[in-house]
C-alpha cells in the first residue's frame, strides 16, 4: 500500500518534561529536561495511533549547552557563544555524539538514542534526525568521531582565507563579539570571583560566521554562535562568488560519511536544515552516494527560495518546505487577509513537483496558531489543516503541541514572549507536560475513549485533538486522498448566494470509483453552500452524472444527490468546519477525447503542439496552426508563413523545440473568465460555444493560450521531438511540419 507521510515534528528536550517549576532562564536542574525514554511503548503507540507515519526527534546531535558535562567526558562550552541556557540544537559540537541532556544515563546516550529508534519502528513509524549541513557551533570538537576520521577543521591552513582542502572560512583578526555581549545582561559586570568564569570568548583567526557573514565582527542578529561550513564556494572572490568543486572539497566527504554513519543506526530520513545555503553539487554528490546505500532513506530541504525548487528536486531531495508558497498563503487565509481562493494558485505554481512538497502550518521556527501573534484559536486552521493534508498527495507534518492548541506565549529565557516554542532554553510548555500520559483524542477502534488529564487537557484542547486525529488518520485511510487525483472546484465556484470563495474552499478526490468532495469553511460563520461541479470536472474523472448515496465522514450523516454535470452540490458547514462527502460512481465505457480524429489523446504530444506555436511564431512572425492533428505515432501542423524555410532554418526547429523541453519548463493552468483575459492571448479561435470560464495553459514564461486538452507537469516530460519532415505550398505560403514524439 502506498503511504501518504505524515510527520509529527517534536523536540524531546520539551516533550513530556514532568517539571513544572518554569523558571525564567532556569538551568536544567532548575527547570528539568525532557528524555529520550519519555518515548516508551505506550507513548509511540498513541502517537501512532494519532495517524502519524513518521517522527523527527528534533535536536538530537549533541550541540553546545550551557550546561556542564565535564565529567564524561564532555568540552564545556563558553557561554558567550551558546544561544540560552540549553543552546540551540542547530549550533552542532559533534556530529557522531547524542545530546547528554536527553540522556537518563549520560555515559549510555547513543545506546538510548539506538533504542528510541528501534521503539518507534516496533510502534509502525519512522524516524528522522536533523543534518545540519551548512555551519557548526563555535568551538565544535568530536570525541566521538569514528577511528580514522579527522575532524572538522583539523588540517585546515588557517592562513588562508578559502581553500577547497579547509573545512571553514577564516577571516583576518580576532573574533569581535562586542555588539553581541553588549546585547548579553549576564555578560556586562560580574564581581572579580566571577570574571574568570565570563572571560570574553577568544578565536583567533576569526571563522566565518553561519549566515554567510564573512568578516570578524557578527552582530546580536546574526548566528554568532555557528561558522560556516566550505564546500568548496569562495564568497569573497574578486570577481564575485566562485565555485570550485574539482578536487572533491574535503567537507563533501566528511558531511556525506556522517549521514551514512546515523543511516547506519536505523534513521530512515533527515531533515537538512538551510539546505538551500548548501550549493546542490553537494547534494547530488551526498545523496546519490547515501541512497546507493539506504534506497529507502528519505531527505527532507529546508529550502525557500521557490526560483531554486527544481535545482534541489533534481539534487536528490525527496520532499521541500513549502514556506513561502502554501504556508504563507494558508496563514493570510485564516487570518483573513486573502481569500481562501488564492491557494489555487500556490499549488499550480510547482504542481509539476508537487508530491515533494511538504507542508505545515507549525514548525520550530514558525509562531504558533493559537498565539497573538498569529490568529489567537487554534481552532481557525482546522480548515487549513484540511486542505494540507487532503488535497494533494504530498506529506504534511505537525509540531507537537499543535494538536492540543499549544500558544507558545511562554516567557522562557533567551526566547522571549514571541508566539513561538523555546529551542534555547530548560522548559515544559503546559500543553506537552503531560503529552500523551492518556490518548486525549481517543482509543484504537473497539475500545473505549480515555478520560483526559485532568490538569492540562480542557475540554476545547480534548476536542481538538479529536479533530487532528480524525484527519490525520483519513490521510491513510482513504485511498482517494492517498493515492488519488484532485480536481479543484475554485475557478467554477465564483461569488453568489451560494459560495464565498473569499472563505471557502472546495476540491474533489478520486481514486478509482471511490470520489470525496472536499468543502472547507475559513469563516466564523455556518454556511449553506452549494458547490458547482463543473462538466469538466466530469470528463476528467470519467464520470456519469447520476443519484449517488453520499456519506459525510466529519459526521456520519448520508444524504441521497444528484451528481449533474454544472449542477450544485449542497453542504451545510459550521465555523471553521470541514466537510467531506464520499461517494462511489461507475465508471465510463470510453474514454474523454479531445482531438477531431477522436483518437486517444496523448499529452506529451499535446504539450509540443503549444511550444511548436510559439517557436513558429517567434521564429517566423507567424500565426499559431490553424489545422493541427495531434496524435500518438505522428502529428502534423501546418502554419502560414511568408518564405520556404531553408534546410538549415528546418534543422533549427527541431534544435530549439529539443533545447525547450529540455529547461523542464513547468505546465501550469489558469482559469479566467472573458473579461480577465491576458492581453497575449487571443481567442479568436475559440468556438462559439465556449464558456465565459476559459482555462488558460501555461508553459514557464514561454507560452500561454486557452486550452482544455491534456497536458504533461513539465517540459522534461515530453521526451524528444523529432522531425519527420516538411511539405510546403507556394500557392499558400503553407508549410506542414510533420513530427513524432520519442519517449
Amino acid at each position: 500500500m502506498k503511504e501518504k507521510v505524515v510527520i509529527y515534528q517534536v523536540l524531546p528536550r520539551l516533550f513530556r518534561n514532568a517539571n513544572i517549576t518554569r523558571k525564567e532562564n532556569g538551568t536544567i536542574d532548575e527547570n528539568g529536561c525532557g528524555k529520550l525514554n519519555n518515548f516508551n511503548d505506550a507513548v509511540l503507540a498513541r502517537i501512532h495511533d494519532m495517524g502519524f507515519t513518521h517522527i523527527w526527534y528534533t535536536g538530537v546531535i549533541r550541540h553546545a549547552t550551557q550546561t556542564d558535562y565535564s565529567s564524561f567526558g564532555i568540552p564545556v562550552q563558553h557561554a558567550e557563544v551558546v544561544k540560552g541556557k540549553a543552546g540551540s540544537p542547530y549550533a552542532i559540537t559533534d556530529y557522531y555524539d547524542v545530546d547528554p541532556d536527553l540522556a537518563e544515563n549520560v555515559s549510555m546516550r547513543m545506546t538510548e538514542w539506538e533504542s528510541l529508534i528501534e521503539r518507534t519502528h516496533k510502534a509502525g513509524m519512522k524516524v528522522i534526525m536533523d543534518f545540519v549541513p551548512n555551519h557548526v557551533a563555535r568551538e565544535y570538537h568530536s570525541i566521538r568521531k569514528p577511528a580514522g576520521v579527522r575532524d572538522l577543521g583539523e588540517d585546515d591552513d588557517k592562513n588562508m582565507h578559502f581553500s577547497t582542502r579547509n573545512n571553514f572560512y577564516y577571516t583576518w583578526g580576532d573574533l569581535d563579539l562586542n555588539d553581541v555581549r553588549c546585547s548579553k545582561p549576564e555578560f556586562k559586570a560580574f564581581s572579580s570571583k566571577e570574571a574568570k568564569i565570563y572571560e570574553p570568548y577568544h578565536e583567533s583567526p576569526a571563522k566565518a560566521t553561519g549566515n554567510d557573514r564573512f568578516d570578524n565582527h557578527p552582530g546580536r542578529n546574526d548566528w554568532y554562535e555557528t561558522v560556516k561550513l566550505n564546500y568548496g564556494v569562495d564568497y569573497c572572490d574578486a570577481g564575485g562568488r566562485s565555485y570550485h568543486y574539482e578536487p572533491v572539497p574535503s567537507t563533501w566527504g566528511k558531511m556525506t560519511d556522517i549521514l551514512l554513519f546515523w543511516a547506519s543506526k536505523g534513521v530512515d530520513g533527515f531533515r537538512c536544515d538551510m539546505a538551500e545555503m548548501v550549493p546542490c553539487a553537494f547534494w547530488s554528490y551526498a545523496t546519490q552516494i547515501l541512497k546507493a546505500r539506504y534506497p529507502e532513506v528519505i531527505v527532507i530541504g529546508e529550502v525557500y527560495d521557490p526560483n531554486q525548487y527544481r535545482n534541489y528536486v533534481k539534487a536528490g531531495f525527496d520532499y521541500l518546505y513549502d514556506k513561502v508558497g502554501m504556508y504563507d498563503c494558508l496563514r493570510a487565509v485564516i487570518r483573513g487577509e486573502r481569500p481562501a481562493a488564492s491557494i489555487t494558485h500556490e499549488w499550480q505554481v510547482v504542481d509539476d513537483i508537487r508530491e515533494h512538497m511538504l507542508y505545515f502550518l507549525e514548525n520550530h521556527d514558525e509562531q504558533r496558531i493559537a498565539s497573538d501573534y498569529f490568529c489567537g484559536d487554534a481552532r481557525k486552521a482546522l480548515p487549513a489543516a484540511a486542505m494540507s493534508l487532503f488535497f494533494q498527495k504530498n506529506p504534511f507534518m505537525v509540531y507537537s503541541g499543535q494538536e492540543f492548541g499549544e500558544k507558545g506565549m511562554d516567557k522562557e529565557g533567551f526566547s522571549g514572549v514571541d508566539g513561538r516554542t523555546t529551542i534555547f532554553d530548560y522548559w515544559s510548555p503546559v500543553t506537552l507536560s503531560h503529552a500523551y500520559d492518556t490518548l486525549v483524542a481517543s482509543k484504537p477502534r473497539g475500545r473505549k475513549p480515555a478520560t483526559p488529564h485532568k490538569e492540562w487537557c480542557t475540554a476545547e484542547q480534548k476536542e481538538l485533538a479529536v479533530q487532528y486525529r480524525k484527519m490525520l488518520r483519513l490521510a491513510n485511510e482513504e485511498r482517494a486522498i492517498r493515492e488519488g487525483d484532485t480536481f479543484d472546484l475554485m475557478y467554477v465556484n465564483a461569488i453568489s448566494e451560494h459560495f464565498d470563495p473569499r472563505s471557502q474552499f472546495a476540491f474533489l478526490r478520486k481514486k478509482d470509483e471511490e470520489v470525496l468532495l472536499v468543502v472547507l469553511n475559513f469563516s466564523a460563520e455556518s454556511c449553506l453552500l452549494g458547490v458547482t461541479i463543473p462538466a469538466h470536472a466530469f470528463d476528467f474523472f470519467h464520470i456519469t452524472e447520476e443519484e449517488v448515496m453520499a456519506t459525510e465522514l466529519w459526521t456520519g450523516d448520508k444524504k441521497k444527490v444528484e451528481l449533474k454535470k454544472d449542477g450544485r452540490f449542497p453542504v451545510a458547514v459550521e465555523p471553521y468546519g470541514v466537510r467531506i462527502y464520499k461517494f462511489n460512481v461507475k465508471m465510463e465505457e470510453s474514454e474523454f477525447i479531445l482531438n477531431e480524429h477522436h483518437k486517444e489523446e496523448f499529452p506529451p504530444a499535446h504539450t509540443a503542439e503549444h511550444l511548436l506555436n510559439q517557436l513558429m511564431v517567434r521564429m517566423f512572425s507567424c500565426e499559431r496552426s490553424r489545422n493541427a492533428h495531434i496524435e500518438r505515432k505522428k502529428s502534423k501542423m501546418t502554419f502560414v508563413v511568408d518564405h520556404k524555410p531553408s534546410r538549415q532554418e528546418e534543422k533549427a526547429i527541431e534544435t530549439e523545440m529539443n533545447r525547450l523541453i529540455a529547461l523542464d519548463m513547468p505546465v501550469t493552468y489558469e482559469f479566467v473568465d472573458r473579461d480577465h483575459i491576458p492581453a497575449d492571448v487571443k481567442l479568436d479561435r475559440l468556438p462559439e460555444d465556449a464558456s465565459e470560464t476559459l482555462r488558460l495553459v501555461r508553459i514557464g514564461d514561454y507560452d500561454v493560450c486557452p486550452c482544455i486538452g491534456k497536458h504533461v507537469r513539465s517540459t522534461a516530460q515530453i521526451g524528444k521531438f523529432v522531425m519527420l519532415g516538411t511539405n510546403w505550398d507556394e500557392a499558400s505560403h503553407s508549410l506542414r511540419i510533420r513530427f513524432k514524439i520519442v519517449q
